[in-house]
């Protein structure tokens, strides 16, 4: 079990800041390069890529860039509640931990949210391809611009569940290893 001690580890707090950015890149990244790859048409007609050489690459390169954005939000919020109920004494591990569930949560929402969306487009084509902007007429080609778009809504709610979640951990955890007044 780790022990805490009564030193502030400010470094440990900007090497959360860094990893938590960092993941939020990576996370965009992975899964940009899925959906890239799934259907490029969605990036085409969402983005209006018309023009854009390689499509698959300009979507890696978007997740990355929303990636890092949605990354730092994370960041403040997670390093500033792991740093307050902490008092700055949190290690880096035991910070790390929590960042690995937010990711997992909001893998698992991309998860979601792609096959909510490939359900929904399975019940009704005609309310799909009618709500929806630029959905292809095949069947199958709509339903992987149906994972594509749903992935998308589901992982950027699935950062702001992680967040409350991790958050909401790290505090728990944090208090039941050192107690409440610590």
């Amino acid at each position: 079990m780790e022990q805490a001690t009564l030193n502030a580890r400010p470094g440990a707090l900007f090497g959360i800041a860094l990893a938590t950015i960092g993941a939020g890149g990576l996370m965009g990244a992975a899964t940009n390069a899925i959906n890239g790859a799934v259907s490029p048409i969605y990036f085409v007609n969402i983005l209006r890529w018309q023009y854009v050489e390689n499509v698959w690459r300009a979507a890696v390169a978007q997740g990355i860039f929303e990636g890092l954005i949605y990354g730092a939000i994370f960041a403040i919020i997670f390093t500033l509640v792991v740093g307050s109920v902490s008092k700055a004494r949190a290690t880096f591990g035991f910070a790390l931990k929590h960042l690995a569930t937010a990711g997992v949560v909001a893998l698992l929402s991309w998860c979601a949210g792609g096959l909510l969306a490939m359900g929904l487009a399975t019940l009704s084509p005609d309310f799909y391809r009618s709500t929806f902007i630029g959905v292809p007429n095949e069947f199958v080609a709509m339903l992987k611009y149906a994972w594509v778009g749903g992935s998308i809504w589901g992982v950027l709610f699935g950062a702001v569940l992680s967040v409350v979640i991790a958050s909401v951990m790290a505090a728990a955890d944090w208090r039941r290893r050192n107690g409440p007044d610590t």
